[in-house]
């Protein structure tokens, strides 16, 4: 036991220092504060664990010479709570850290004197009143109680005697805290490291709990000790670059080169205990190596500016481990296609689930397969259904969909002319500070001509992609709320190619706000041509299409994937059945309320081919027409004709027999199954199409449907 004054002193005097391989001060100011209530209110906040040893490994901030280093105290457990006492007890950074390092500050906690309830400093609520004290100046000696309650000038002698002895109470026991007993831990003398970092892991379990890759982080900052200080410094020259990645993608790359895998947990302890600092440095120099090559690559290419114009910087990784794996470059041809993969993968959001599987998947066929591309473009496909861009993509979606950016990137592909200047807009695109994404039909003029600010549907209208060009922020601010028919008349007789390089419409019919809807129409068939035609160009060559539905029908029915005997056909009754219909129905619903999907018509459960032939028998046109036409009505009569839109249907051959596939994208809103007079509601979870009560379809469609 030691008290934490005590503590705290042994942390100023550098008797207690903090590794290198400890990651930083992450603890967020509302776990700050919570440490402090539960002292004050004596409940247990845990322990420190102390590591004694005349071999230690890097100090953090390199608090103490090599050459002055006899036995010291490692901090291997309790920096947080440690740092965060430190701070609001001493009001000073620990000789650990840098003033930069703290993120979160917690020096701004304030005290009441009167109630004993903590709170961070608000300027209304705490400004005028003598008895908010900040946490730090509580500690300060010059602080007296009775000097406050003096100050007051109170009349009543017993309220004031109430209030000095509150006060004075409440002040005794915050400065209290200094004296309470700390349990204090000892691993046993004369550990090495890599036994120290091996119980370091063991109570990780307690706190703030480690993520998986600073956990590797600190094994490999055990052997390179300078490991994290490196990455941190890289991390800074690729923000200069306005590339902003953090220490988990440089960990999960550096895992690549090291496992051939994307997965934290392939680095074993085999591999920690085998790998040397030498081969560490070494990783570590390739993988540099191989992101200063691609980010130019991203910049001239692809037309990205930073990291900002891409929705995850995990697609990345993939394509690292291909360069590992081939001399650190692409090889011929091979650039524009690893590119066109890139885009897809960033605007059919490759990584939004299911992240650690898909991008080991990707890793491994970016390194293993002879024709990587191909693979990596096929799943995509397989879990998305198709890779061009169709207007419906765009209908509804804001500026936090990935389509946004890519519209960012062809509007830079284009060479846009600036609406206020006339300059190149590909100069400064990237730097968010100077472009800005415009409202055509600006948010004010709209809800001024019939649009409703409150309403939901009304302001995914306003701000859905269609309604987005990028201008400076002198042109946006020059436009303001003017109508779009004066100033866009303005704008084309001044730099005719200015629309156009936009996506623009130039019927200036369109460009009144009557005509608001028709002018959406017609700029999402505009940017979606667009955005098909740069992946095709750059592509480079029509790659073939290949999708072995064979492998889908043997992998099963999942999230993605469902299968259906018939449309309307019931082979347990032998005869037709309306029912089957709505079955088919309710599942593309579900499809459509989630991330969309494929339903494949003419399989059975456990994934026997049947075909559509008895379909088709029970037809007016016995054939596959006939067929697309009765599915097609199915969806008008269940979802409405407005649906049709967001599927893709075809037959296909699979041993001999027609199959009907149906490529179910996700809606822009939400879809009900019409069921005689009820609406139904319908989600995919657990490979199959789950129903939603009222309430949870409400909340459901409020979290997926918003702006």
């Amino acid at each position: 036991m030691a008290k934490i004054s005590r503590l705290l002193d042994a942390v100023k005097e550098l008797e207690i220092v903090v590794p290198e391989f400890q990651r930083e001060y992450v603890w967020s100011l509302e776990q700050a504060k919570e440490l402090m209530v539960s002292l004050f209110q004596e409940y247990p906040t845990g322990s420190v664990l102390i590591w004694e040893t005349n071999s230690p490994p890097e100090i953090k901030n390199n608090a103490v010479r090599r050459e002055r280093m006899g036995w010291i105290k490692v901090l291997l457990d309790g920096q947080q709570r440690l740092t965060t006492l430190y701070l609001l007890l001493k009001g000073e950074i620990p000789p650990y850290y840098k003033e930069s390092d703290i993120t979160h500050n917690p020096r701004h906690l304030y005290f009441n004197l009167k109630t004993a309830e903590f709170g961070y400093y608000q300027k209304q609520k705490m400004k005028d009143s003598p008895f908010w004290k900040s946490v730090v100046s509580c500690f300060n000696d010059k602080l007296d109680a009775f000097t406050l309650v003096e100050n007051l000038h109170l009349e009543d002698a017993e309220e004031k005697l109430e209030i000095g002895r509150a006060v004075n109470k409440n002040l005794a026991r915050l400065r209290a805290i200094s004296d309470i007993d700390y349990h204090v831990q000892s691993v046993p003398q004369g550990l090495d490291i890599d036994k120290s970092i091996d119980i370091f892991d063991r109570v990780n379990s307690m706190g703030t709990k480690l993520t998986d890759a600073e956990l590797v982080l600190t094994h490999i900052a055990g052997k390179w000790p300078q490991a994290r200080r490196v990455m941190k410094q890289k991390i800074e020259d690729y923000k200069k670059a306005r590339f902003f990645f953090e220490l988990d993608l440089l960990t999960r790359c550096f895992v690549v080169l090291l496992t051939n895998s994307a997965l934290f947990k392939k680095m074993t302890e085999e591999i920690y205990q085998k790998t040397s600092d030498e081969t560490y440095k070494e990783v570590w120099e390739k993988m540099v190596k191989i992101l200063n090559y691609l980010i130019p690559i991203l910049k001239q290419s692809a037309y990205i500016s930073g990291s900002k114009d891409m929705s995850t910087n995990n697609v990345l990784v993939p394509l690292v481990a291909y360069l590992s794996k081939n001399g650190g470059s692409f090889e011929s041809g091979l650039k524009n296609q690893f590119l066109y993969w890139m885009f897809l993968a960033l605007i059919w959001g490759r990584y939004s689930g299911q992240t650690d599987q898909r991008l080991d998947r990707d890793v491994y066929l970016a390194i293993n397969s002879s024709q990587p591309v191909f693979d990596l473009i096929n799943e995509i496909e397989e879990q998305r259904g198709r890779k061009e861009i169709k207007p419906a993509d765009l209908e509804g979606r804001g500026s936090g969909n990935p389509l946004h950016r890519m519209l960012y990137v062809i509007t830079k592909f284009n060479k846009a002319t600036d609406w206020a200047n006339g300059g190149s807009l590909q100069d400064t695109m990237g730097d968010y500070y100077r472009i800005q994404s415009h409202h055509i039909f600006p948010q004010a003029f709209l809800y001024r001509n019939g649009y409703d600010s409150e309403n939901h549907l009304d302001k995914k209208k306003v701000n859905e992609i269609g309604n987005r060009a990028f201008i400076t922020r002198d042109a946006n601010f020059d436009i303001s709320d003017e109508n779009p028919a004066e100033y866009l008349k303005k704008v084309s007789e001044k730099y005719p190619e200015a629309l156009k390089q936009q996506m623009i419409p130039i019927d200036q019919s369109l460009w009144q706000v009557e005509k608001y809807n028709d002018f959406l129409v017609a700029r999402r068939k505009m940017i979606a041509d667009s955005i098909n035609l740069f992946l095709e160009n750059l592509k480079g060559r029509e790659m073939e299409e290949a999708i072995n539905y064979e492998e889908i029908i043997k992998g099963g029915e999942n999230d993605y994937v469902e299968f259906k005997s018939s449309l309307r056909w019931d082979y347990e009754r032998g005869n037709v059945n309306k029912l089957m219909e709505h079955i088919i129905a309710k599942t593309i619903s579900a499809f459509m309320n989630s991330e969309g999907g494929k339903l494949l018509i003419g399989i059975s459960d456990v994934g026997e081919i049947l075909g559509i032939d008895k379909d088709c028998a029970t037809l007016k046109n016995k054939n596959k027409d006939g067929f697309l036409l009765q599915l097609t009505q199915v969806i008008n009569q269940y979802l409405g004709k407005e649906f049709n839109q967001y599927t893709s249907i075809k037959i296909i051959q699979i041993e001999n027999k027609e199959v009907s596939v149906i490529d179910v994208m996700n809606s822009a809103m939400p879809v009900f199954l019409k069921n005689a007079d009820k609406e139904e509601f319908y989600i995919r979870a657990s490979a199959s199409s789950q129903p939603m009560s009222i309430r949870e379809a409400n909340e459901y469609i409020r979290t997926h449907w918003e702006e």
